[in-house]
Protein backbone atom coordinates (compact mmCIF):
# COMPACT_ATOMS: atom_id res chain seq x y z
CA UNK A 1 0.00 0.00 0.00
CA UNK A 2 1.91 2.94 -1.10
CA UNK A 3 0.95 6.89 0.29
CA UNK A 4 2.43 9.83 0.40
CA UNK A 5 3.99 8.65 4.10
CA UNK A 6 5.64 5.40 2.48
CA UNK A 7 7.03 7.16 -0.32
CA UNK A 8 8.40 10.06 1.80
CA UNK A 9 10.05 7.92 4.44
CA UNK A 10 10.82 4.52 2.21
CA UNK A 11 8.74 1.92 4.25
CA UNK A 12 7.02 -0.67 3.01
CA UNK A 13 3.87 -0.26 4.60
CA UNK A 14 2.16 3.02 5.83
CA UNK A 15 2.11 2.25 9.37
CA UNK A 16 4.72 3.91 12.47
CA UNK A 17 5.58 2.42 15.80
CA UNK A 18 5.72 5.51 17.71
CA UNK A 19 8.48 6.37 20.74
CA UNK A 20 7.79 5.26 23.59
CA UNK A 21 10.01 5.66 26.25
CA UNK A 22 11.76 2.27 27.97
CA UNK A 23 9.33 0.32 25.05
CA UNK A 24 10.69 1.52 22.25
CA UNK A 25 14.54 0.10 22.38
CA UNK A 26 16.71 -1.07 19.11
CA UNK A 27 14.82 -4.83 19.61
CA UNK A 28 11.07 -3.32 19.05
CA UNK A 29 12.28 -0.75 16.18
CA UNK A 30 14.24 -3.08 14.61
CA UNK A 31 11.15 -5.58 14.59
CA UNK A 32 9.01 -3.23 13.19
CA UNK A 33 11.48 -1.90 10.22
CA UNK A 34 12.34 -5.63 9.29
CA UNK A 35 8.24 -5.90 9.23
CA UNK A 36 8.23 -3.27 6.86
CA UNK A 37 7.13 -0.38 9.11
CA UNK A 38 8.87 2.69 10.52
CA UNK A 39 10.17 2.16 13.86
CA UNK A 40 10.97 4.87 16.24
CA UNK A 41 13.49 4.58 18.72
CA UNK A 42 12.99 6.73 21.66
CA UNK A 43 15.76 8.41 23.34
CA UNK A 44 14.62 11.03 25.87
CA UNK A 45 15.94 8.46 28.53
CA UNK A 46 19.06 7.75 27.19
CA UNK A 47 22.28 9.50 27.37
CA UNK A 48 23.83 10.55 24.45
CA UNK A 49 26.49 7.72 23.98
CA UNK A 50 23.63 5.34 24.39
CA UNK A 51 22.12 7.00 21.97
CA UNK A 52 24.67 6.29 19.50
CA UNK A 53 25.15 2.83 20.70
CA UNK A 54 21.35 2.11 20.19
CA UNK A 55 21.30 3.73 16.52
CA UNK A 56 24.29 1.40 15.69
CA UNK A 57 22.13 -1.87 17.17
CA UNK A 58 19.29 -1.27 15.11
CA UNK A 59 21.32 -1.01 12.08
CA UNK A 60 23.13 -4.26 12.79
CA UNK A 61 19.89 -5.78 13.22
CA UNK A 62 18.23 -4.16 9.95
CA UNK A 63 18.87 -2.54 6.83
CA UNK A 64 15.58 -0.88 6.64
CA UNK A 65 14.98 3.17 7.16
CA UNK A 66 14.28 3.95 10.93
CA UNK A 67 13.95 6.76 13.09
CA UNK A 68 14.84 8.37 16.28
CA UNK A 69 12.55 10.50 18.88
CA UNK A 70 13.40 13.36 20.63
CA UNK A 71 12.99 15.97 23.15
CA UNK A 72 13.07 19.22 21.23
CA UNK A 73 13.62 21.48 24.44
CA UNK A 74 16.27 19.41 25.77
CA UNK A 75 19.33 20.78 26.82
CA UNK A 76 21.16 18.76 24.51
CA UNK A 77 19.02 18.14 21.53
CA UNK A 78 21.82 19.01 19.71
CA UNK A 79 23.98 16.63 20.47
CA UNK A 80 21.34 14.28 20.08
CA UNK A 81 20.82 15.70 16.43
CA UNK A 82 24.61 15.47 15.43
CA UNK A 83 24.41 11.85 16.79
CA UNK A 84 21.02 10.96 14.37
CA UNK A 85 23.16 12.61 11.55
CA UNK A 86 26.60 10.93 11.90
CA UNK A 87 25.12 7.84 12.02
CA UNK A 88 22.60 7.99 8.88
CA UNK A 89 18.89 8.46 10.61
CA UNK A 90 16.85 8.19 8.21
CA UNK A 91 13.74 10.09 10.42
CA UNK A 92 13.87 12.39 13.36
CA UNK A 93 10.54 12.48 15.30
CA UNK A 94 9.66 14.73 17.84
CA UNK A 95 7.47 14.75 20.93
CA UNK A 96 7.15 18.55 21.48
CA UNK A 97 7.55 20.80 18.39
CA UNK A 98 11.16 21.64 17.06
CA UNK A 99 12.50 25.23 16.38
CA UNK A 100 12.77 26.42 12.78
CA UNK A 101 16.75 26.34 13.02
CA UNK A 102 16.52 22.76 14.52
CA UNK A 103 14.56 21.37 11.27
CA UNK A 104 16.54 23.23 8.87
CA UNK A 105 19.35 21.78 10.41
CA UNK A 106 18.34 18.34 9.94
CA UNK A 107 16.73 18.46 6.39
CA UNK A 108 20.36 19.67 5.12
CA UNK A 109 21.10 17.19 6.29
CA UNK A 110 18.96 15.04 4.68
CA UNK A 111 16.96 13.53 7.74
CA UNK A 112 12.94 13.90 7.28
CA UNK A 113 11.40 15.79 10.39
CA UNK A 114 8.16 14.23 11.30
CA UNK A 115 6.54 16.53 14.46
CA UNK A 116 4.19 15.09 16.88
CA UNK A 117 1.76 17.50 17.82
CA UNK A 118 -2.07 17.48 19.46
CA UNK A 119 -3.58 20.97 17.80
CA UNK A 120 -3.83 22.30 14.14
CA UNK A 121 -2.33 25.45 14.79
CA UNK A 122 0.87 23.58 15.89
CA UNK A 123 0.77 21.82 12.59
CA UNK A 124 0.68 24.85 10.54
CA UNK A 125 3.40 26.63 12.37
CA UNK A 126 5.97 23.11 11.78
CA UNK A 127 4.70 22.78 8.67
CA UNK A 128 5.45 26.54 8.21
CA UNK A 129 8.92 26.09 9.19
CA UNK A 130 9.26 23.42 6.78
CA UNK A 131 8.49 19.77 8.84
CA UNK A 132 8.06 16.61 6.40
CA UNK A 133 5.10 15.78 7.78
CA UNK A 134 3.49 15.45 10.94
CA UNK A 135 1.99 13.05 13.06
CA UNK A 136 -1.47 14.04 14.65
CA UNK A 137 -2.24 12.25 18.29
CA UNK A 138 -6.04 12.92 19.64
CA UNK A 139 -6.91 12.15 23.31
CA UNK A 140 -7.63 8.66 22.68
CA UNK A 141 -3.33 8.29 22.89
CA UNK A 142 -1.53 7.29 25.65
CA UNK A 143 1.03 9.29 27.79
CA UNK A 144 0.30 13.15 27.41
CA UNK A 145 -2.53 13.50 25.57
CA UNK A 146 -5.31 16.44 24.89
CA UNK A 147 -8.85 16.48 24.91
CA UNK A 148 -9.96 16.51 21.35
CA UNK A 149 -10.96 13.16 19.70
CA UNK A 150 -8.76 11.54 16.82
CA UNK A 151 -12.02 11.81 14.43
CA UNK A 152 -12.55 15.50 15.30
CA UNK A 153 -8.68 16.47 15.16
CA UNK A 154 -7.56 14.45 12.43
CA UNK A 155 -9.54 16.50 9.44
CA UNK A 156 -8.55 19.47 10.66
CA UNK A 157 -5.08 19.28 10.57
CA UNK A 158 -5.62 17.40 6.99
CA UNK A 159 -7.73 20.19 5.57
CA UNK A 160 -4.95 23.05 7.01
CA UNK A 161 -1.83 21.60 5.48
CA UNK A 162 0.04 20.10 2.77
CA UNK A 163 2.26 17.71 4.22
CA UNK A 164 1.76 14.00 5.05
CA UNK A 165 -0.22 13.81 8.20
CA UNK A 166 0.06 9.95 9.96
CA UNK A 167 -3.21 9.46 12.46
CA UNK A 168 -2.55 8.50 16.54
CA UNK A 169 -5.13 7.78 19.26
CA UNK A 170 -7.14 5.10 18.79
CA UNK A 171 -5.61 2.82 16.13
CA UNK A 172 -4.83 -0.95 16.52
CA UNK A 173 -5.80 -3.07 13.35
CA UNK A 174 -6.60 -2.89 9.46
CA UNK A 175 -9.82 -0.98 9.87
CA UNK A 176 -8.80 1.64 11.75
CA UNK A 177 -6.05 2.43 8.38
CA UNK A 178 -8.52 2.47 6.15
CA UNK A 179 -10.75 5.28 8.08
CA UNK A 180 -7.35 6.99 8.93
CA UNK A 181 -6.44 6.79 4.79
CA UNK A 182 -10.72 7.81 4.09
CA UNK A 183 -9.51 11.18 6.28
CA UNK A 184 -7.00 11.95 4.21
CA UNK A 185 -4.39 10.75 6.45
CA UNK A 186 -1.24 9.18 4.89
CA UNK A 187 -1.04 6.50 7.33
CA UNK A 188 -1.45 5.71 11.54
CA UNK A 189 0.75 5.77 14.49
CA UNK A 190 0.80 3.23 16.91
CA UNK A 191 2.19 2.60 20.75
CA UNK A 192 0.09 0.50 22.78
CA UNK A 193 -0.24 -1.44 19.86
CA UNK A 194 3.47 -2.53 19.29
CA UNK A 195 3.92 -2.33 22.88
CA UNK A 196 1.89 -5.03 23.16
CA UNK A 197 4.00 -7.86 20.67
CA UNK A 198 6.35 -10.27 21.50
CA UNK A 199 9.40 -8.38 20.05
CA UNK A 200 8.51 -5.67 22.65
CA UNK A 201 10.64 -6.04 25.77
CA UNK A 202 8.64 -5.00 28.46
CA UNK A 203 7.91 -7.30 31.16
CA UNK A 204 5.31 -10.18 31.10
CA UNK A 205 3.50 -9.40 33.93
CA UNK A 206 3.21 -5.74 32.81
CA UNK A 207 1.87 -6.90 29.60
CA UNK A 208 -0.32 -9.01 31.59
CA UNK A 209 -1.74 -5.86 33.06
CA UNK A 210 -2.31 -4.36 29.90
CA UNK A 211 -4.16 -7.31 28.35
CA UNK A 212 -6.48 -7.70 31.53
CA UNK A 213 -7.43 -4.26 30.83
CA UNK A 214 -11.27 -3.11 29.71
CA UNK A 215 -11.68 0.03 28.18
CA UNK A 216 -12.43 1.93 31.27
CA UNK A 217 -9.16 0.80 33.38
CA UNK A 218 -7.38 3.11 31.12
CA UNK A 219 -7.94 7.06 32.68
CA UNK A 220 -6.59 10.08 31.69
CA UNK A 221 -5.06 12.11 35.18
CA UNK A 222 -3.26 15.14 36.31
CA UNK A 223 -1.78 13.76 39.23
CA UNK A 224 1.16 12.24 37.92
CA UNK A 225 3.27 15.72 36.78
CA UNK A 226 0.33 18.23 36.70
CA UNK A 227 -0.66 17.51 33.00
CA UNK A 228 -3.32 15.12 31.12
CA UNK A 229 -1.25 11.76 31.33
CA UNK A 230 -3.33 8.79 29.90
CA UNK A 231 -2.88 5.66 31.64
CA UNK A 232 -4.13 2.45 33.33
CA UNK A 233 -5.74 3.10 36.52
CA UNK A 234 -3.39 1.31 39.43
CA UNK A 235 -3.01 1.49 42.82
CA UNK A 236 -0.26 3.94 43.05
CA UNK A 237 -2.49 6.20 40.00
CA UNK A 238 -5.11 6.22 43.07
CA UNK A 239 -2.39 7.13 45.71
CA UNK A 240 -1.25 9.68 43.78
CA UNK A 241 -4.77 11.74 43.12
CA UNK A 242 -5.11 11.59 46.60
CA UNK A 243 -1.45 12.02 48.31
CA UNK A 244 -1.49 15.19 50.31
CA UNK A 245 1.24 18.37 48.50
CA UNK A 246 4.12 17.61 51.35
CA UNK A 247 3.74 13.33 50.50
CA UNK A 248 3.73 14.37 47.17
CA UNK A 249 6.54 16.45 47.14
CA UNK A 250 8.60 13.67 49.28
CA UNK A 251 7.83 11.12 46.61
CA UNK A 252 8.80 13.68 43.91
CA UNK A 253 12.38 14.23 45.64
CA UNK A 254 13.12 10.55 46.08
CA UNK A 255 12.55 9.43 42.49
CA UNK A 256 14.04 12.74 41.12
CA UNK A 257 17.01 11.73 42.51
CA UNK A 258 16.76 8.24 41.01
CA UNK A 259 16.35 9.62 38.01
CA UNK A 260 18.90 12.13 37.76
CA UNK A 261 21.22 9.19 38.91
CA UNK A 262 20.42 6.83 36.02
CA UNK A 263 20.10 9.38 33.11
CA UNK A 264 23.37 11.49 34.62
CA UNK A 265 20.91 14.55 34.21
CA UNK A 266 22.69 17.14 36.26
CA UNK A 267 21.23 19.14 39.10
CA UNK A 268 21.02 22.36 37.11
CA UNK A 269 19.72 20.89 33.57
CA UNK A 270 16.77 19.11 35.77
CA UNK A 271 16.33 22.96 37.52
CA UNK A 272 16.13 24.34 34.06
CA UNK A 273 14.08 21.95 32.45
CA UNK A 274 11.53 22.30 35.74
CA UNK A 275 11.32 25.43 35.41
CA UNK A 276 10.53 25.21 31.49
CA UNK A 277 7.99 22.81 32.56
CA UNK A 278 6.28 25.23 35.15
CA UNK A 279 5.85 28.07 32.89
CA UNK A 280 2.99 29.31 32.01
CA UNK A 281 1.25 26.45 33.78
CA UNK A 282 -0.39 26.54 36.81
CA UNK A 283 2.24 23.59 38.85
CA UNK A 284 3.54 23.30 41.89
CA UNK A 285 7.13 21.93 42.53
CA UNK A 286 5.87 18.71 43.42
CA UNK A 287 4.51 18.49 40.14
CA UNK A 288 7.39 20.02 38.17
CA UNK A 289 9.59 17.32 40.25
CA UNK A 290 7.25 14.75 38.91
CA UNK A 291 7.06 15.64 35.62
CA UNK A 292 10.92 15.66 35.38
CA UNK A 293 11.29 12.78 36.49
CA UNK A 294 8.03 10.25 35.38
CA UNK A 295 10.34 8.56 33.03
CA UNK A 296 11.34 6.94 36.57
CA UNK A 297 7.78 5.89 36.87
CA UNK A 298 7.49 4.04 33.56
CA UNK A 299 10.92 2.24 34.26
CA UNK A 300 9.77 0.52 37.37
CA UNK A 301 6.79 -0.73 35.22
CA UNK A 302 8.38 -1.07 32.16
CA UNK A 303 11.76 -2.38 32.95
CA UNK A 304 11.56 -3.64 36.48
CA UNK A 305 8.28 -5.06 36.09
CA UNK A 306 7.28 -3.48 39.33
CA UNK A 307 3.52 -2.62 38.23
CA UNK A 308 3.18 -1.35 42.24
CA UNK A 309 5.42 1.26 42.08
CA UNK A 310 5.82 2.27 38.30
CA UNK A 311 2.85 4.11 35.99
CA UNK A 312 1.81 2.60 32.33
CA UNK A 313 1.13 4.78 29.94
CA UNK A 314 -1.39 3.84 27.54
CA UNK A 315 -4.28 4.12 24.76
CA UNK A 316 -7.80 3.21 25.23
CA UNK A 317 -7.11 0.39 22.75
CA UNK A 318 -5.41 -1.29 25.49
CA UNK A 319 -8.98 -2.67 26.52
CA UNK A 320 -9.46 -3.98 23.21
CA UNK A 321 -6.48 -5.76 22.69
CA UNK A 322 -6.17 -9.18 23.60
CA UNK A 323 -3.19 -11.07 21.97
CA UNK A 324 0.86 -10.46 21.86
CA UNK A 325 1.95 -11.62 18.07
CA UNK A 326 5.44 -10.61 16.58
CA UNK A 327 5.78 -7.29 14.95
CA UNK A 328 5.74 -8.90 11.40
CA UNK A 329 2.51 -11.01 12.12
CA UNK A 330 0.99 -7.62 13.48
CA UNK A 331 1.75 -5.78 10.26
CA UNK A 332 0.98 -8.61 8.12
CA UNK A 333 -1.92 -8.95 9.83
CA UNK A 334 -3.50 -4.98 10.27
CA UNK A 335 -2.53 -5.21 5.89
CA UNK A 336 -4.54 -8.02 5.58
CA UNK A 337 -7.63 -6.25 6.83
CA UNK A 338 -7.15 -3.09 5.63
CA UNK A 339 -7.44 -5.05 2.34
CA UNK A 340 -10.15 -6.73 3.21
CA UNK A 341 -12.07 -4.03 4.62
CA UNK A 342 -11.38 -1.87 1.33
CA UNK A 343 -13.09 -4.65 -0.93
CA UNK A 344 -15.86 -4.41 1.11
CA UNK A 345 -16.03 -0.85 0.86
CA UNK A 346 -15.68 -1.39 -2.65
CA UNK A 347 -18.66 -4.02 -2.80
CA UNK A 348 -20.74 -1.77 -0.62
CA UNK A 349 -20.15 1.03 -2.99
CA UNK A 350 -21.73 -0.85 -5.84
Amino acid sequence: METPLTRLVGVRHPIVQTGMGWVAGPRLVSATAEAGALGILASATMTVDRLREAIREVKSRTDAPFGVNLRADASDAGDRVRVMIDEGVRVASFALAPSRELIAELKDAGVVVIPSIGARRHAEKVAAWGADAVIVQGGEGGGHTGEVATTVLLPQVVDAVEIPVVAAGGFFDGRGLVAALAYGAAGVAMGTRFLLTSDSTVPDAVKARYLAATVRDVTVTRAVDGLPHRMLRTDLVDALEHSGRLRALLQAVRRAAGYRKLSGTSRRRMLREGRALRHGKDLSWSQVLLAANTPMLLKASMVDGRTDLGVMASGQVAGVIDDLPSCAELVERIMEEAEGARKRLLGNAL
